[in-house]
């Protein structure tokens, strides 16, 4: 077993998950509230893990989390938070219960209400380390929320806000590839895809950080040397281990800051009526944003181009919409039901997100509109 200390704590192996009770041990957590969602259960996921600790047989059990995880949803939590009188919780699932967990933790030691801790808002200052502890156990590979230091929540005004802190990583994080087996291939493919943004998105960030940009590059080269393999056979076990590492990979460069991609992906996600996956939403996104942003990465598209097997920097775009084809996901906005009514409002949000911030190329409302209009069509 790897055991892995950067930024948190993290056990990466087949079997991991069994040693759960030392991790609860580490943490001083007693009486945890599991945060998880009905999909877990019924992958029989969450009884697998009842079995890796005894203080977990009798722990309360929060399984409403939305896919894309709100307010309501919190407080719903919180609430069964203080009445199991927990000290500590533990997300199982993939991005949505793991950012939501961190949401309550947040909210069982700080004063609501929670919009005031929202980046976009000041609120970096006013999170303190007086979080509850989270152990986060994903059972996808693609958000790295599980060492991320944000949760994104749809408030309940409809907007979707990043809520960032190192407060917030998990204080540990169990990485099983075993948890992934089976996974159906197209939410395979979704969160590789998520995975492989991530990877691509810190990677192009100006900020100045060498080392988490070669984490970031390990992490495409094994996410896209695997993610093909991972959709085609939910049994092999490298590729998912592969998958499990690259997403692991992503989460780790968060630091950098995202771009484009996530800047619109965090709007659109925030209408609940339409329930559009996130990293399905990234993989229509990319090859655009991947064109807008060429002329501003200097020779950095170079080396994703190489990496990506592709001829040139000019091919890049094009042979990401490629891959996304191949692995079945929609190929535009359109197809995953995106209305055209709502791009210029979606447009308007993106600019106020905090991964605008650190897209390589300014943008304007403008040009993020048209980012969405060319990305509504089939390419």
């Amino acid at each position: 077993m790897s055991q892995i200390s950067y930024l948190t704590s993290i056990r990466f192996a087949p079997g991991a998950i069994d040693a759960l009770a030392d991790d609860l041990a580490a943490l001083a957590i007693e009486r945890p509230l599991i945060v998880t969602d009905e999909g877990v259960i019924a992958a029989g996921l969450l009884h697998r893990v009842l079995r890796a600790a005894p203080q977990l047989k009798t722990a309360p059990v929060f399984d409403a989390t939305p896919s894309n995880p709100t307010e309501r949803a919190v407080r719903a939590a919180l609430d069964q938070y203080r009445a199991g009188h927990c000290d500590g919780l533990v997300a199982l699932g993939g991005g949505s219960p793991i950012d939501l967990a961190k949401a309550v933790a947040l909210l069982a030691t700080h004063p609501s209400p929670l919009a005031q801790y929202a980046a976009i808002l000041g609120g970096l200052e006013r999170v303190t380390a007086d979080v509850a502890p989270v152990i986060a156990i994903p059972t996808t590979a693609g958000t790295g929320a599980e060492v991320g230091r944000a949760a994104l929540i749809t408030l309940d005004d409809g907007r979707k806000l990043g809520f960032i802190s190192p407060h917030l990583i998990p204080g540990r994080a169990v990485c099983d590839p075993e948890l992934t087996l089976g996974l159906p291939p197209w939410l395979t493919a979704a969160t590789g895809m998520d995975a492989i943004t991530h990877c691509i998105e810190t990677y192009l960030s100006p900020r100045f950080n060498p080392p988490a940009e070669a984490i970031a590059l390990d992490g495409l080269e094994r996410g896209l040397a695997h993610i093909e393999r991972a959709v085609g056979g939910g049994a092999d076990r490298d590729a998912r281990s592969a998958m499990m590492m690259a997403a692991l990979e992503g989460g780790l460069t968060f630091q950098k800051g995202l771009g484009a991609v996530h800047a619109l992906s965090h709007p659109l996600g925030g209408y609940e009526d339409l329930r559009l996956h996130h990293g399905a939403l990234n993989a229509v996104l990319l090859p655009h944003v991947l064109r807008f942003n060429r002329a501003f990465a200097g020779d950095k598209y170079d080396g994703l181009a190489r990496r990506v097997g592709c001829g040139s920097a000019e091919d890049l775009p094009g042979a990401m919409a490629d891959l996304v084809a191949r692995l079945g996901l929609p190929t535009s906005l359109s197809r995953m039901g995106v209305p055209g009514s709502i791009v210029a409002d979606v447009a308007e949000a993106a600019v106020l997100d905090h991964s605008n911030a650190t897209n390589p190329r300014p943008l304007t409302a403008d040009d993020y509109r048209a980012i969405l209009q060319a990305a509504m069509a089939d390419p």
